[in-house]
């Protein structure tokens, strides 16, 4: 019986040794720092109530899709383990500046420290909801490939979201409401369904773009060997 983490030896996917996989880690990385950064503010729309974070982090699983498609679980899994580190360090950073001592202009170590403290919190939250959401992502689309192998993509992809989005914003949303403010179980209740719905949402608005990367990626990443 194969496994998701034995699959990466197989034709369907590439080895991560090409320019590309760099770049996309890249990107993934600075856009779950971006996210989380973000997410520090809380924002309502009218009783519609998420935070910051909405404006890119859905982009974080587009990427994580193409990693898992493309590269194998194993590949996905070192860049959502660089992602968690390069957070830590982001949020070590940030420690570290709030005690360096304040030049005499600098009038802003208030909430400066509000920020960091958030920004601590809902790193806690993110990182845990991220690990979770990417590592069930990763391993659904790769699991749903070795049955259907170069065949209906959108389900992998539409799967993969519904699941890893699931997992990942109960898990952030239960750590990050207080944070942002949120007290109350409705409010609670709405910023996770909002949350789940909305990040599932902008990914399946987004699958023609996927699809596009995909197949360009996979067209000339020279050691991509489609899966029979």
């Amino acid at each position: 019986m194969t496994t998701p983490e034995t699959t990466d030896q197989r034709p369907g996917f590439a080895q991560v040794g090409s320019a590309y996989y760099p770049v996309l880690v890249a990107v993934f990385t600075a856009l779950v720092i971006i996210s989380n950064v973000t997410a520090t503010k809380g924002v309502a729309f009218g009783p519609i109530l998420t935070d910051g974070g909405f404006i890119v982090f859905p982009l974080t699983y587009v990427i994580g899709d193409v990693l898992s498609e493309v590269y194998g679980f194993k590949a996905a899994r070192r860049a959502i383990i660089l992602g968690f580190s390069m957070n830590v360090l982001a949020a070590l950073a940030f420690w570290v500046t709030i005690y360096l001592p304040a030049a005499d202009f600098y009038e802003n170590q208030a909430a400066l420290e509000n920020v960091v403290h958030a920004y601590t919190q809902l790193i806690v939250a993110g990182l845990a909801g991220f690990l979770v959401g990417q590592t069930i992502n990763a391993w659904v689309v790769v699991a749903i490939k070795e049955r259907t192998k170069e065949k209906h993509l959108w389900a992998r992809l539409v799967g993969s979201t519904f699941a890893g989005q699931l997992g990942d914003t109960l898990v952030f949303c239960s750590i990050a409401a207080g944070a942002i403010g949120i007290t109350s179980f409705r409010d609670f209740a709405v910023y996770t369904a909002l949350g789940w719905i909305y990040k599932t949402a902008v990914e399946v608005v987004l699958l023609p773009i996927t699809y596009r990367v995909i197949a360009v990626i996979k067209r000339r990443e020279p050691t991509y060997e489609p899966a029979v």
